[in-house]
């Protein structure tokens, strides 16, 4: 897939059917419990908090980090393909600090939906999205990208998604008929150890509101 252009097909329906699955096994931190991320997160689409007006769409530049002032959160972030299932693969569990984008898909800041993944804990404690369920709309998410330019976003949703009701069109496609768009996606609810997987996944909508550099 090109960058910019949506999944069609078969292509699209493995990733959104990985995408789903992302998170079993191996997210479970030491001690035997696992965080309640994102239950109390479904906060959806704000009302009476004013949102600034969409940014054109830049051109295609890779992402080299993100930020989230609002969380504390700075990552680097690397370019991940697909594994065995068909879902993103977020980096490796040496790299709990780091930030996955599907790299085969939308750059930050270009016309269409941008994918980022992060681990929520691994067996040793938290990981680089653990706090993401506390994303607020209103909140700003930076990119720096290849260009030296920063892509600003606005988040504008958050939702925690359970398993049993995923759309999972809606949740990872657009949701504005153009412009640029974020998602930033990680696991959520509790871990079910019988399934051996989380009960939810945390998605954070965002859309482009500006650009430095």
């Amino acid at each position: 897939m090109t960058s910019g252009r949506a999944l069609t097909g078969t292509a699209w329906a493995v990733l959104l059917l990985g995408l789903w699955v992302w998170g079993r096994d191996g997210d479970l931190p030491s001690g035997g419990s696992a965080p309640t991320t994102g239950d109390v997160a479904a906060v959806g689409r704000p009302l009476g908090v004013p949102l600034p007006p969409a940014h054109a769409a830049l051109k295609p530049a890779e992402p080299r980090r993100v930020e989230v002032p609002s969380l504390g959160l700075s990552a680097p972030v690397v370019a991940r393909g697909l594994d065995a299932e068909g879902a993103i693969d977020p980096p490796p569990y040496e790299m709990p600090q780091t930030v996955g984008w599907y790299g085969a898909g939308t750059r930050p800041g270009a016309d269409g939906a941008a994918l980022f993944v992060g681990h929520v804990d691994t067996k040793t404690g938290p990981a680089v999205f653990y706090g993401l369920s506390a994303a607020r709309p209103g909140a700003t998410v930076n990119v720096t990208r290849s260009d030296g330019s920063v892509a600003e976003f606005t988040i504008d949703d958050v939702q925690v998604v359970e398993r049993t009701a995923f759309d999972a069109r809606k949740a990872y496609g657009r949701h504005r008929p153009a412009g640029a768009e974020l998602r930033l996606i990680t696991c959520g609810g509790t871990f079910d150890r019988e399934a051996g997987a989380y009960t939810a996944n945390v998605v954070v909508s965002a859309y482009l509101t500006g650009v430095r550099g």
